[in-house]
């Protein structure tokens, strides 16, 4: 078996942004594992079925890339499928603060598993789920932010 990552978060939807990190971490890492995960004081737009659907389908062009769904710790789920690496994607320094904080948790709870910083394209640093709903709720272009599919599901939600 080769080197395994996971790339945890709530994907409510993926973005371009999500889709280059992932392809950056398959650069390093043999296959990634996209977990989303389950927070039940999150309230989500899309059902877990549907953000699993969208995932897939956004990226069915990139081999060696799983989906699943966990309501462990990260690091739990991350020794569960063998992977020494979880994957946390940068946009700002305000990012940096709050991912450096659970990095050092993680790795106090589970010191064999790294985590792994990544910056997307500076064309993607702005883009976040919530800016895309919110683009989406006002019936904006989204097509250079999100995969044609998630676009088509946002519409169809904000009818």
């Amino acid at each position: 078996m080769g080197k395994i990552a996971i790339y945890p978060g709530t994907f409510d939807p993926i973005t371009f942004g999500h889709i280059d990190v992932i392809e950056r971490s398959l650069k390093l890492f043999e296959k990634v594992i996209v977990v989303i995960a389950r927070n039940p004081r999150k309230e989500t737009l899309f059902t877990e079925e549907e953000r699993i659907e969208l995932i897939r389908n956004s990226l069915q062009h990139l081999p060696n890339v799983e989906v699943a769904v966990s309501d462990k710790l990260t690091v739990e789920f991350a020794q569960s499928v063998d992977a020494e690496a979880v994957i946390r994607g940068i946009r700002a320094v305000s990012d940096f603060e709050y991912e450096f904080q659970l990095a050092l948790m993680n790795r106090k709870l589970c010191p064999e598993v790294d985590t792994i910083f990544l910056m997307p394209n500076e064309k993607f640093t702005y883009l976040n789920s919530s800016i895309i709903r919110e683009l989406a709720r006002y019936g904006a272009e989204i097509e250079d932010f999100v995969p044609k599919c998630v676009a088509k599901k946002l519409r169809e939600k904000f009818k």
